[in-house]
């Protein structure tokens, strides 16, 4: 009995490694060419940008997006428990709100902005205090809205290369930009929100939340589950690209790491529930993404992954040599992410500090509990 139950125990760990490659081998036998739209509709979108305490960022995220190839826009900057005393923008498209009492809350940033809309916008997008943005990023959302979707996620690259903490960081999110957006989504599912660089219908947004009140980290786990409980697929635009600020010092690692592990154990179990809808009603859809969402943070289920495989050596070291090959197969499967996108020489480099990496989100895991409590944002250096 005590046999089964390790075994069992090895598979429900182990299967996260190799789930990668097998996500990869069906998307190679089954993906179909996707057309783009020939016309695009001009949207009305609205820009929210929203910033927690700090301001320091915000004239270059603006004057990054005023240089969008697109016309029918507004930016909203929701400047939360912020001082404005500094910020002036000398455009009619920007408009800077200051809630008057502190939300701390992307949601109810969000909520804010959208109660104080100048004209009924039919597509917002939310934008990071920290995020530049590519001037065909409306462009590429509007290749998926042309095409009915409601909701798409964009790609969030990385701005900064300068420590090794960026490199790794920024490697990360382009494992799973590959395989929880590009791949997932090519797959018949949707891809996974990352926050930022996202957007959707405005009726469908508010919908969401008008029942929640989401605070901490989060908003956007909670928000996917909404969509995927409604049957919504998430689409991918590859090519609409945010450049997003990555962790530069071990101590951002943590505080961020720290927030994003609380929000993981907070609201995996939403996973059962879309998995369980998608077995129910044959929802491939539902099905691959809730699988998703059961899945643990990277650094999680490779330490755990270790584990077992240590324990193997002293009472059946065939599973070890089992555990190996799994290993192999997650590193290949890391390697394909990184090799599909033109990734920096920075970021292979990098690579050979992974293990430091990984006790600095140890020490994060330690911190989760009280996550919220030491930091609510990222906060980051500004390089005069």
């Amino acid at each position: 009995m005590k046999i089964t139950l390790w075994i069992i125990l090895q598979i429900i760990i182990g299967y996260n490694l190799v789930l990668p490659i097998v996500l990869f081998l069906f998307y190679k036998l089954f993906r179909k060419e996707r057309k783009n739209s020939l016309h695009q509709a001009d949207y009305d979108y609205a820009i929210i940008v929203t910033a927690y305490e700090q301001t320091g960022l915000l004239h270059s995220v603006v004057d990054s997006l005023l240089q969008v190839n697109y016309k029918n826009y507004l930016i909203y900057v929701v400047a939360d428990n912020c001082d404005i005393s500094n910020l002036h923008f000398n455009n009619e498209k920007v408009v800077l709100l200051r809630p008057e009492t502190v939300l701390a809350s992307n949601t109810r940033s969000h909520l804010y902005a959208i109660s104080h809309f100048k004209r009924a916008h039919e597509i917002l997008t939310i934008i990071d205090s920290d995020n530049l943005t590519d001037p065909e990023y409306i462009n590429e959302l509007n290749v998926f809205f042309d095409q009915g979707f409601e909701a798409v996620q964009g790609v969030r690259a990385a701005k900064n290369l300068n420590t090794t903490f960026a490199c790794l960081d920024a490697a990360r999110d382009i494992y799973y930009h590959f395989y929880d957006g590009k791949i997932l989504f090519e797959l018949g599912s949707s891809a996974t929100l990352a926050g930022s660089g996202m957007a959707f219908k405005t009726a469908l947004y508010k919908a969401c939340f008008e029942n929640l009140d989401i605070t901490g980290a989060g908003f956007d786990k909670v928000l996917q589950a909404q969509l995927l409980k409604q049957g919504k697929r998430i689409a991918f635009a590859e090519n609409a690209i945010v450049f997003d600020e990555k962790t530069t010092n071990s101590a951002q690692l943590v505080n961020q790491r720290s927030r994003w592990i609380n929000t993981w154990f907070k609201y995996f179990g939403y996973g059962f529930d879309i998995l369980f809808k998608g077995i129910k009603g044959l929802n491939r859809n539902q099905f691959l993404f809730g699988v998703i969402l059961l899945r643990p943070p990277l650094f999680m289920f490779i330490l755990l992954s270790m584990f077992c495989a240590f324990i193997n050596l002293f009472i059946f070291p065939f599973y070890t040599l089992i555990w190996f090959i799994a290993f192999g197969l997650f590193a290949i499967s890391f390697l394909i992410a990184l090799w599909s996108h033109p990734t920096d020489a920075r970021i292979y480099k990098s690579l050979i500090n992974i293990p430091k990496f990984i006790f600095f989100q140890l020490l994060s895991l330690v911190h989760a509990k009280q996550a919220n409590k030491r930091s609510v944002a990222t906060k980051h250096e500004i390089n005069s």
